[in-house]
């Protein structure tokens, strides 16, 4: 409830640091060897006296209405696909396969198996319930374009190919202010899309990706590399770019790269609000 109690006792004139919690927790552990209330609290005001923590951003709340868009299509996405998956489960118990797919071909093929017995009721039952959540996906992917239509933020994102309507709602409400960057390029370490690395004495290693900060928008950017590489007809500097990492590399790390790359861009286009240059 941080965002909400922070951004309600600033509305009071109340000013409020958010500080990093995974950092807090270490210091505390570092601290105490029993973890109690009140060595919670010593241990925070020792943080706040010397000044020892992280102050993170607390993003607006039509960040957070964005961001709870695209969580909510996301979960219908994933409990439609767990639907498809128990139609196909049962059906394979009878001996019937519908195969892949998840349009309207496949709700036909779905349909031949309504007549074998003990298996229509569960059929009809789950496609119900299908028929229910495909609505609604529609009507949060409306909701979604009618955010972008309204945001400046997004019409700048998109105009780069391959990032369509949710990768720019999305990619926006994370940022939410362009100007807490310092530097463009510490946007891709936001977003977990840069190198892990160890150091101590002798060892010094560099390993994959962090994968820190918000999955979402590192999983659309990674989705926006992929349709710029296999997808995009036109050709212009990004991809080339990309393609010559693919030939040494290969595609998996050629659409990490280039997913970083994205956000990169991405967030010097909100700093400096100039459109997508090929």
């Amino acid at each position: 409830m941080s965002p909400a109690i922070c951004l309600g006792l600033r509305e009071l004139g109340v000013s409020v640091v958010c500080i990093d919690a995974r950092q807090a927790h270490q210091s505390l552990k570092a601290m105490k060897a029993n973890k109690t209330d009140p060595h919670d609290a010593a241990g925070l005001a020792q943080l706040a006296r010397t000044g020892f923590y992280k102050e993170v951003h607390v993003k607006s709340q039509a960040a957070h209405g964005v961001r709870s868009v695209i969580t909510a299509r996301s979960h219908l996405v994933k409990a439609r696909v767990g639907l498809d998956n128990t139609i196909r489960g049962i059906c394979a118990t009878f001996g019937y396969r519908p195969g892949p797919g998840q349009g309207k071909a496949f709700l036909a093929r779905i349909m031949e198996a309504v007549h074998i017995p003990g298996l229509g009721e569960a059929i009809a039952a789950l496609l119900t319930v299908r028929a229910t959540l495909v609505e609604q996906i529609k009507e949060m992917d409306r909701r979604l374009r009618l955010i972008a239509s309204q945001s400046q933020a997004c019409e700048l994102l998109m105009s780069i190919p391959g990032v369509g309507v949710q990768t720019s709602a999305a990619f926006a409400a994370a940022v939410d202010e362009a100007g807490r960057f310092r530097q463009s390029r510490s946007a891709g370490a936001y977003f977990g899309l840069v190198p892990k690395r160890h150091q101590s004495g002798e060892i010094d290693w560099t390993g994959r990706i962090t994968k820190q900060g918000d999955g979402t928008v590192r999983k659309l950017l990674y989705e926006a590399a992929n349709s710029i590489l296999s997808r995009c007809q036109e050709t212009f500097a990004l991809k080339t770019w990309a393609m010559k990492i693919v030939k040494r590399r290969g595609f998996k790390k050629a659409r990490v790269a280039l997913a970083r790359r994205l956000a990169v861009i991405m967030h010097a286009m909100l700093r400096d609000g100039t459109l997508f240059q090929a």
